[in-house]
């Protein structure tokens, strides 16, 4: 077995990352923007979109007129964010550590699964405890997160696809008893079958139980779960398991 780096997000989510999957779905982005405009009202203060990506959330933030702030750890990803034709309010920093004043934000958005990531899970607790510290106390956040047990028990072991003239091979498993899902990226010259990189992602899989307690630990009351962007029920089928709550 490869060894794993500890902090595998700092090189995957670059230029490897942007060349694999170079258009995540703006209509998803959309109807996860309309379920927090829905489902929270929509916010008349600050937003803070945690672990931004390459902005799309962002970009539908300011469609609505609302005010939004974008955070995230990769300079590839901010760099596709801000080359889009918003300007954008862009800034690089740890979601461990937000560089941001207490009581900063009305809002604070974590969507598509930028949560888990860490190798200790004090360190997801921490992530949620700054969340805490930079609401207003009246403020709210969203956590989109995935299925735990849907993942667990519809676990794909291996595929592979061609993708501009490589070859990716993609391997999964289950790790510490089944409470982390681990992928492993391979990347393959399709001509001579030569790697030429290969990457991780790993997320701890927090049932929804495990979630809400977190949450509350933190100092944030869950009110509302979905199982998907429409605003369908959550429930052990549905593929996500998205949260709304406020500040305590």
């Amino acid at each position: 077995m490869t060894q794993r780096p500890p902090e595998w997000y700092r090189d995957w989510f670059g230029e490897e990352y942007l060349a694999l999957y170079p258009h995540r779905d703006e209509e998803e982005a959309r109807a996860a923007v309309d379920l927090v405009c829905q489902g929270c009202a929509p916010p008349d203060g600050l937003i803070l979109d945690l672990a931004c990506g390459a902005g799309r959330h962002m970009l539908e933030f300011e469609r609505r007129g609302l005010k939004v702030i974008g955070l995230d750890l990769s300079a590839p990803l901010l760099k596709q964010a801000n080359d889009s034709k918003s300007d954008l309010r862009l800034v690089r920093g740890d979601m461990r550590h937000l560089p941001f004043a207490d009581g900063t934000f009305q809002f604070v958005a974590n969507f598509f699964t930028s949560f888990g990531y860490f190798a200790d899970p004090e360190e997801d607790a921490r992530v949620l405890s700054e969340i805490r510290r930079v609401l207003l106390p009246d403020g709210c956040f969203a956590l989109d997160f995935l299925n735990a047990e849907r993942v667990r028990a519809g676990l794909v072991e291996g595929d592979e696809r061609l993708h501009d003239g490589r070859r990716v091979v993609q391997k999964r498993r289950l790790e510490e008893n089944g409470n982390v899902v681990v992928k492993e990226i391979h990347i393959f010259e399709a001509n001579d079958d030569r790697q030429v990189g290969i990457y991780y992602e790993r997320v701890r899989l927090y049932t929804p139980a495990e979630l809400e307690a977190m949450l509350r630990d933190a100092g944030l009351e869950p009110e509302r779960s979905f199982g998907d962007y429409s605003g369908a029920p959550a429930g052990p089928e549905a593929p996500r398991f998205i949260l709304f709550g406020h500040a305590v």
